[in-house]
Formats: structure tokens, sequence, C-alpha cells
């Protein structure tokens, strides 16, 4: 019976780990265009404040990727 169930679930943890890494990717980089339209709105500063804080997402986007990359890497260590 656990044979049976560890065969079925070979696949979850790789796509655990693929929807974490994505979450970094899309999350901060969708917000930051959001946040970004609304201050170039507000402001009539056209492409400045969607630059910025897209800019700033990147940055957010890439540290969290390391950190999550580490956490998983320590995992298989």
């Amino acid at each position: 019976m656990k044979e049976k169930e560890e065969k079925q679930s070979w696949w979850q943890e790789p796509l655990n780990i693929f929807s974490r890494l994505s979450g970094w990717i899309l999350l901060p980089l969708i917000l930051g265009t959001l946040i970004g339209r609304w201050l170039d709105n507000k402001y009539r500063s056209e492409p400045k404040w969607f630059l910025i804080v897209v800019g700033l997402a990147f940055i957010i986007s890439m540290i969290g990727l390391i950190i999550q990359a580490k956490k998983e890497f320590k995992k298989f260590s």
C-alpha cells in the first residue's frame, strides 16, 4: 500500500517547489506593475514610478528566489 502511495505522489514535491519559485517571480512583478501604473496615474509621471516600482519588484523577486532556492537545496543535501 505504501509503495502505491509513494508512486502516486512522486510529482507532488517538484510541483510544490515549482509553485513556490514561480510565486516569487509572478506575485511581486504583478503587484509592482499594478502599483507602478497607479502611482503614474496619480502623479501624472508616466514611466517614472512604473519603472521604479517594477525594478524594486524585480529585486525583491531575485532575493526571494535565492532564499527559497537555498532552502530547497538544504532539503536535498
